[in-house]
């Protein structure tokens, strides 16, 4: 029911569906409903943290846009500078409730996909809680000087230094409008209080005179879920794979993997997933299963055979990432 209504309102968002007039109406009640929440919760900020080092990461529209891996980034540039950096999300999707102090051995089912990725790549504290105050607190009594929170760019609760929106390159703002009718989860021109406009792919879905900064995703090493070899990507080519992706925007990493001369049988999912064995037994059992590192977090109690997850890196102009950390460093 999930995937078939998310295919349904990404036609109507993105692919030129005529948008239903009853979705339509209800886009001024969300527009005053979203205005009415920022108004109240800015107010509401602690005082405790309106001092911190904070940078929110997000986006203005709904889905995946590659966060995560900016995110992972960050975090890598800030502990290079000599800072200490830590991680606060909410963990989408995940089933518990509690505040919790995510680990490399952690459960996606507890404390979410990417809070979990992020925590085996980053090296960083990451905290996952449903009041992302909350966490922050937690992570300045570790000694964290610089917190980045994962999404949240419309929690407005929590104070914030810096702010970036990351736009996805090829599906952009969509058909323009704010939900129910669009993607937009705020009005367009949310995009001028920002601080940086991150964009996924090169693309010309912001204009020049917002100084976009363009990112790019570089494909790493295929590594087997069993953790006994890695591959180049390249020494995929020519073969054929189940691949696999349940992520905002799935159609990124089959073209990754076709653009490495890889011919994909494809099988998208919605963004974060919750696998299952029955996920797997319509592929063709003959033939390696490729999936993004954010889905194999989820398939570990799934005996897969021959399954490998491919590692991302993002790539940022260096003379952006060094006038970033500039600008943290002396905030």
């Amino acid at each position: 029911m999930r995937a078939r209504t998310e295919y349904k309102l990404n036609q109507a968002w993105y692919d030129g569906e005529p948008v239903p007039a009853w979705l339509r109406l209800l886009v001024p009640i969300y527009r005053l409903a979203n205005r009415l929440d920022r108004w109240i919760k800015t107010r509401q900020q602690p005082e405790e943290l309106k001092a911190a080092n904070i940078i929110v990461v997000g986006n203005i529209t709904v889905g995946g846009v590659g966060k995560t891996p900016l995110v992972i980034r960050l975090c890598r540039l800030l502990r290079t500078a000599g800072l200490k950096p830590g991680v606060v999300s909410r963990g989408y999707g995940r089933k518990d409730i509690k505040l919790r102090l995510v680990s490399p051995a952690s459960d996606p089912e507890v404390v979410g996909d990417e809070p979990l990725l992020i925590a085996r790549q980053a090296g960083v504290p990451v905290i996952v809680a449903n009041d992302r105050c909350e966490a922050a607190r937690k992570l300045l009594k570790q000694g964290v000087d610089v917190i980045i929170s994962d999404d949240g760019l419309q929690h407005y609760r929590m104070p914030r230094k810096l702010e970036i929106c990351v736009v996805d390159g090829k599906r952009g703002f969509g058909n323009g409008l704010l939900l129910p009718a669009g993607p937009l989860r705020e009005p367009m021109e949310r995009l001028n209080s920002v601080d940086y406009i991150v964009v996924n792919g090169a693309s010309d879905a912001v204009p020049p005179e917002q100084n976009p900064v363009t990112m790019t995703l570089a494909a790493g090493l295929l590594r087997s879920l069993d953790g006994r070899q890695s591959w180049r990507l390249a020494q995929f080519a020519g073969c054929k794979v189940n691949a696999v992706a349940g992520i905002g925007n799935p159609g990124r990493f089959f073209k990754l993997l076709r653009q490495a001369r890889i011919t994909v049988n494809e099988y998208a999912f919605p963004d974060h997933h919750r696998f299952q064995v029955s996920d797997f037994e319509e592929m063709d059992g003959n033939l390696p299963v490729v999936m993004t590192e954010k889905d194999a977090v989820k398939v570990k109690n799934i005996e897969l055979k021959n399954a490998w997850s491919l590692h991302v890196d993002a790539v940022l102009p260096p003379a952006w990432e060094k006038e970033l950390v500039s600008r943290v460093i002396k905030e």
